[in-house]
């Protein structure tokens, strides 16, 4: 059985790790630290780590100026609040100047659970894709995690890193990740399966009863969204007889319009979209939400053999 693991968990004990190598490192927060665990940064380095409490716009200007002065800024909330609640902090100050600031969010999409609504982050990453200089790294499970934040610190610039709340499985790794490039988790020819985080798990679900269909998916884990592999999305265009995307987001700008925006200009493709469709998120157990929203294996195979029907 694959090993179960909180994305968070991996996050702080990475920022432990790298701060031992790099003084350069900061952390910030939100009064979130025990959930987003950066609190094991703060034990670990409490002479640079900051907590703002509940003052997410005030963390984000504030990690724009430690960035001016030669710092590498961690900052981190849950991703309602890290993305929705500071987009002005962060278009002004941050990607405007691309200033060196790594905002990681965990608690994204409706798997929050019974939080609700107001909780559930569903546009974060659109928010994050129309500003010119930012990366967006989704992370499909714990090692991914790591890799995602050890690129961000030597990659320079603004980067939005997704996490969700709950723990994930570790799939089998598919090669060094590499910002920007997508990994081929299964070949196949009669439709691909581009999904990014928690839904990397459910798309191969998905391929493995396809399979037994005698229906072959090649199965795409985009974890890069901005900037997106677009040799990847084309190749799978042509060699398949179409695209099925998956995203634990709003439909519209997230991973599913990058890929749609991309095959609408280089190689026009029938493309089906899982994902949030204009709905707000709402309280309940996680694989529930799931259900109700249409993100589940069943909901992306079915979607699979409309495509190619």
């Amino acid at each position: 059985m694959a090993e179960m693991l909180y994305q968070r968990d991996v996050y702080g004990q990475t920022l432990v790790e790298l701060g031992k190598l790099n003084k350069n490192i900061v952390v910030l927060d939100a009064d979130l630290s025990s959930s987003t665990r950066t609190a094991l940064f703060a034990k670990a380095f409490p002479e640079r780590f900051f907590n703002f409490g509940v003052a997410e716009q005030n963390m984000i200007a504030a990690a724009a100026g430690l960035a001016s002065c030669g710092k590498i800024v961690f900052a981190s909330s849950f991703a309602m609040f890290a993305t929705g609640r500071t987009w002005d902090q962060i278009r002004n100050s941050v990607a405007y100047n691309n200033f060196n600031v790594k905002i990681v969010a965990s608690h994204a999409g409706i798997t929050v659970g019974p939080d609700g609504a107001s909780h559930q982050a569903l546009e974060d990453i659109a928010l994050m894709r129309v500003l010119p200089t930012m990366r967006i790294v989704v992370p499909c499970d714990g090692p991914q995690t790591k890799e995602a934040i050890i690129a961000a610190v030597n990659t320079p610039g603004p980067f939005y890193i997704r996490l969700g709340r709950a723990k994930v499985a570790t799939l089998d790794a598919k090669g060094q990740f590499q910002l920007g490039k997508a990994q081929i988790l299964t070949e196949g020819s009669d439709a691909a399966i581009i999904a990014c985080g928690n839904m990397v798990p459910e798309a191969l679900a998905a391929a493995e009863s396809l399979r037994a269909q005698g229906i072959k998916a090649r199965v795409i884990n985009m974890h890069t969204i901005k900037p997106l592999d677009e040799a990847a999305i084309i190749e799978a265009g042509k060699a398949t007889k179409g695209i099925v995307t998956c995203e634990e987001h709003s439909v519209i700008g997230g991973l599913g319009s990058g890929v749609t925006q991309v095959l609408s200009e280089k190689l026009p493709a029938k493309v089906l979209c899982i994902g949030v469709k204009n709905r707000f998120g709402q309280s309940g157990e996680p694989a529930d939400l799931l259900k109700e929203y249409g993100l589940t294996a069943i909901d992306i195979e079915k979607a699979v053999l409309d495509i190619i029907s």
